[in-house]
């Protein structure tokens, strides 16, 4: 063979493997229901041109200070439980969607994750064993469907800063029995505090930044709101030598959506459209280029696509609304 064919040869086999290496990925976060799913429910995730979905099963405890999770019971959702988590990967991995396994804790009432803590240290322990047997049970079932990423925790920064050595522990638990990639979902405002990010594969970050204070920003406004927080993003990753993943990302279709992202009120209800389509766009041009960026999941997608969202909801979800075509025509230049 000659010179120039093996040149070929190794410069295709070059961009081939940068290619890979650089593919994003373009998630969705799909919504655990009642239902069992079928291809009708998958079929809008690949026409939004994702290639990845995060399929959240449930842990509940009762308050803030109780130890006790409950999981993978009769009494939940089939989405929330093992065996539902299992059929959605099924019908995703028909599609080609890859997954990310994300167990999230339910606190009653709806109370913030990241503030619970227990007030003894017996209580600490149950806490332990209870969280230990709920995310085995998921690194166990990544290992058995090969699931491309396990998201070991979800915003929760007083466990984190309370119990390091255990996080550290579980995470060399889950290693012994799941060799996908691993991640955590740390808050906006955690990620920097987050201590074991040398032992996972991704920096994971759930991406409510507030970007500006405008009723109607513009992409334009955003882009600069984001540069309080770019830099710092960029130089833990820098820091870790890790990728940075949007374990979530996403904003509501109201007033002052750039303001709170995180913020999930229900009087919040004055609907604005342009105001999610000019946050989104402006996090994808922010980040999505960036080869220390790698990718994230939009909150949130559910399975009835065409019963939900639409141009008079003002909740989180782009379904239906002028936000889908634009994380469309994002996820298909970024693919």
């Amino acid at each position: 063979m000659k010179l120039y064919q093996y040149l070929v040869i190794f410069l295709s086999f070059a961009m081939h493997s940068c290619t890979s290496q650089s593919e994003k990925i373009n998630g969705v976060s799909f919504v655990a229901s009642r239902d069992i799913i079928d291809e009708t429910n998958v079929n809008p995730i690949v026409e939004v041109n994702a290639n990845y979905a995060a399929v959240m099963p449930f842990g509940f405890i009762r308050d803030l200070d109780h130890p006790n999770i409950q999981h993978n019971t009769n009494r939940q959702w089939y989405g929330e439980t093992q065996p539902g988590t299992k059929q959605y990967i099924e019908e995703l991995r028909k599609k080609e969607i890859k997954v990310m396994i994300k167990p999230q804790i339910w606190v009653r009432r709806g109370e913030f994750t990241g503030l619970i803590k227990m007030s003894s240290e017996e209580n600490w322990k149950i806490l332990e064993e209870t969280y230990t047997s709920f995310i085995l049970l998921y690194a166990q079932l990544a290992k058995d469907v090969n699931a491309e990423i396990l998201c070991i925790g979800t915003e929760l920064e007083l466990f984190v800063e309370h119990r390091p050595q255990y996080w550290i522990d579980l995470i060399a638990d889950i290693k012994t029995i799941y060799n996908g990639k691993l991640t955590y979902a740390a808050n906006w405002d955690e990620f920097k505090r987050t201590p074991f990010w040398d032992k996972l594969d991704y920096i994971g970050v759930d991406a409510y930044f507030p970007v500006s204070d405008l009723k109607t920003p513009t992409v334009e406004d955003c882009i600069e709101g984001w540069k309080v927080h770019k830099p710092v993003i960029e130089n833990l990753s820098k820091t870790y030598n890790k990728p940075i993943l949007f374990t979530e990302y996403g904003y509501r279709s109201v007033d002052f959506a750039g303001r709170e992202p995180w913020a999930s009120d229900m009087e919040m209800d004055d609907v604005n459209l342009q105001a999610q389509v000019n946050t989104t766009k402006a996090l994808y041009e922010t980040f999505w280029k960036e080869p220390w960026f790698a990718g994230g999941f939009v909150w949130k997608w559910f399975h009835r696509h065409h019963e939900v969202g639409g141009e008079e909801n003002s909740r989180f979800t782009p379904q239906n609304k002028p936000a889908e075509a634009v994380i469309k025509a994002y996820y298909k230049s970024n693919k």
